[in-house]
């Protein structure tokens, strides 16, 4: 693996339909120029729209760290998650409190890590992968097993 000394540009962004209800994730990553480096557009099944962008930030993360980058921006347009992963904001939920924990680990593995809260309109790319994956989903009638949710949250763990 290359170790790339310089920054991914990561962008995320979660949804459910009904809250909770059938939900997907949406991640771009860019290099410095904007060339979109890869992305993840995937339906997660029931749950509600913050387990989505914590969920989010968790591939991002993965994929930032299986590129090879030590320096990462994460922008997103949750208020709450952004708020939550600099620390400004107390963390109530208890599976919330679990996906912080795994992003905090992964956080250990960068060199340098800034967190941006950006509007909705600076976020389309990721969003519009969101609503792909939740468009694709209800069309293909997809049904979603949460045991498997929980068996890859224990192998990123």
């Amino acid at each position: 693996m290359t170790i790339h000394a310089k920054k991914v540009f990561i962008f995320t962004d979660g949804g459910s339909r009904g809250n909770p209800g059938p939900s997907a994730i949406g991640v771009v990553l860019k290099d410095e120029t904007g060339k979109v480096i890869d992305q993840v557009s995937q339906y997660i099944g029931s749950g509600t729209n913050n387990v989505a962008e914590y969920m989010a930030v968790v591939h991002g993360l993965i994929s930032a760290s299986n590129l090879g980058y030590k320096n990462i921006s994460l922008f997103m347009d949750s208020q709450l998650i952004a708020r939550h992963l600099e620390g400004s904001y107390k963390i109530n939920d208890d599976t919330l409190k679990k996906y912080y924990g795994i992003i905090k680990a992964l956080f250990k593995g960068f060199n340098s890590i800034e967190i941006t809260e950006i509007p909705r309109e600076q976020n389309k790319e990721a969003d519009s992968l969101v609503n792909q994956a939740l468009d694709s989903a209800m069309k293909n009638n997809v049904n979603f097993n949460p045991a498997h949710a929980r068996a890859a949250t224990r192998i990123i763990k």
